[in-house]
């Protein structure tokens, strides 16, 4: 990737508002025939194009959380080796996509679902409102969500608090709406997902309410308990089997991860995937990354022919690190990817277990599960094997170009459930497993990471955080992205009572925790 073209995405502003998107809320029950058999393309042609902006490229992921999780990490030592990926921030653009690609196109939706009396498309688009939204929020904290569309010269953002309340009532709403309307079809032309499935995007509300259910149980645990059980208990139930994984198409596009590793050849296998997929003896391994040749560069662990880059790299030349492992050269034919899966609600039940969740069933039954669908989803084979292992643990991460890039393994997880183990050990398992299943879909694991400590990785080896974006302590990591430069300057005032809303001595930096990170170690 050109650094002009990365240049050209550092200052990234809101995109202009409309005014009051509750107002388009219709009753659709009693939809008639008649419109079932309209031509609904000027109001459903857009809904590809949303789902698809639930996701980023190298800028929102690859150099963001991906890098900070380590699931990849650049060879590239992009502005002199001091970015994103060591805690400088230089890109920051997810804002601009959520706003520019999801908000302001679906505002039109429901407008002209309101005109044609086309309500249940309305319905579908506040949905994915809140899957894109409730992405942002996990980035930035407080963001602008019920005075979307205001015309004021401030625009003021939600309090996280009140932000989450906002979810849960919409989602009622939304789910109620389904529920009344589950024959319809008029999704089937322009849902790439479910084919106009109703009955399959209910269970995507549950499990979306599950999610921020559990997001939420360390710092509102009675409403995370609420709307947790509240999800279980639907009679429409969650995503429970791989057929029923919400995929997102594509549209012909590579995916940006073949895109970025293969196309600019600025990413390779994270480090810290290395140290838990090889350690534990991962059947996954191969379905995520590609192997090497050059047996230098895995002499630490010979029989497994990889090699990732460790997160914050210290990186002096790109042509050091371009031959280690690629992403799997699947991902260059890939037509979707994952945005929620049965595998990831597995291990939501398995947490809502350890915490006493009415429906949620055994954490163990859970948690195996979990691992089995995982496995089963990405084509890896000795499931069985691989959770009966008690002794295989993540090895210690080196780095045969730059000494100063390796690490002790920050964790001694193993995979095998043991129900005498203490709550913190299983929930560190299953948070450990659902990371490893996220691959693609890291901003979870970077939320579940900053809210449990869970799955343990080491700090940054390279950390250039300082006072011009916040100042990340050599022991700890990042914790939000600041609000954007376009947002700073053009709605300043919003921005200092946003500010003021994460709590006392709250900064718009990296270094500030979000309202659910609350900062204790305790879990349970």
């Amino acid at each position: 990737m050109k650094k002009i073209l990365i240049a050209s995405l550092m200052l990234i502003a809101i995109v202009s508002c409309t005014k009051d998107f509750e107002s388009t809320n219709q009753n659709p029950n009693q939809i008639s025939d008649q419109l079932l058999k309209q031509d609904f393309n000027l109001v459903g042609s857009p809904f590809s194009g949303l789902l698809l902006n639930l996701f980023g490229g190298q800028i929102e992921e690859d150099l963001c959380y991906d890098s900070w999780m380590g699931y990849m990490n650049t060879p590239t030592d992009f502005v002199g080796n001091v970015n994103n990926t060591t805690y400088y921030i230089r890109w920051n653009s997810y804002w601009g996509r959520v706003y520019g690609s999801v908000m302001s196109p679906s505002k039109q939706v429901i407008q002209l679902a309101a005109t044609n009396n086309l309500p249940l498309f309305a319905t579908w688009a506040k949905l994915i409102r809140v899957l894109a939204v409730s992405k942002l929020t996990a980035v930035h904290g407080p963001v602008i969500y019920s005075n979307y569309g205001s015309t004021a010269a401030q625009i003021d953002y939600d309090k996280e608090s009140d932000l989450y309340n906002t979810f849960f009532l919409q989602l009622d709403s939304i789910q109620s709406d389904f529920a009344a309307n589950k024959t319809y079809a008029g999704f089937a032309k322009f849902d790439p997902s479910y084919k106009g499935s109703i009955p399959a995007w209910q269970k995507v509300v549950n499990s979306l309410r599950l999610r921020l259910a559990i997001r939420l149980s360390k710092v509102a645990p009675s409403v995370a308990k609420t709307q947790g059980e509240k999800a279980m208990a639907d009679p429409a139930g969650l995503i429970s089997a791989n057929s029923e994984n919400f995929l997102v198409s594509l549209n012909g596009n590579i995916m940006p991860l073949a895109q970025i590793c293969f196309q600019w050849d600025d990413t390779r296998m994270g480090g810290v995937m290395e140290s838990f997929l090889i350690g534990l003896k991962d059947g996954r391994l191969s379905k995520f990354y590609s192997p090497i040749s050059d047996a230098t560069l895995y002499a630490d662990h010979p029989a497994y022919p990889y090699k990732g880059i460790r997160n914050g790299s210290y990186n002096t030349a790109k042509a050091d690190k371009v031959p280690y492992s690629k992403a799997s050269n699947d991902f260059n034919n890939a037509q979707t990817r994952r945005a929620f899966t049965a595998s990831e609600v597995a291990f939501l039940k398995a947490e809502a277990a350890l915490r006493g969740w009415t429906g949620a069933g055994t954490a163990k039954a859970n948690y195996e599960n979990g691992v089995k669908l995982s496995f089963e989803d990405w084509g890896a084979g000795g499931v069985d094997a691989y959770l009966a292992d008690a002794t295989s643990k993540p090895i210690d991460y080196v780095d045969p170009k730059d000494a100063r890039n390796s690490n002790k393994a920050a964790s001694t997880i193993t995979v095998a459930w043991n129900d005498a183990d203490n709550n913190e050990l299983k929930l560190e398992k299953i948070l450990t497993q659902k990371y490893i299943n996220t691959f693609t879909n890291g901003l979870e694991a970077w939320v579940d990471f900053r809210r449990t400590g869970y799955p343990k990785i080491p700090n940054v080896a390279k950390n250039d955080s300082g006072p011009d974006w916040g100042v990340i302590p050599a022991n700890e990591w990042i914790k939000r992205m600041p609000f954007i430069p376009g947002e700073r300057t053009g709605n300043t005032a919003a921005v200092a009572a946003a500010v003021s809303k994460m709590g006392a001595g709250a900064k718009d930096d990296i270094a500030t925790r979000l309202w659910w990170d609350t900062g204790v170690v305790a879990n349970f």
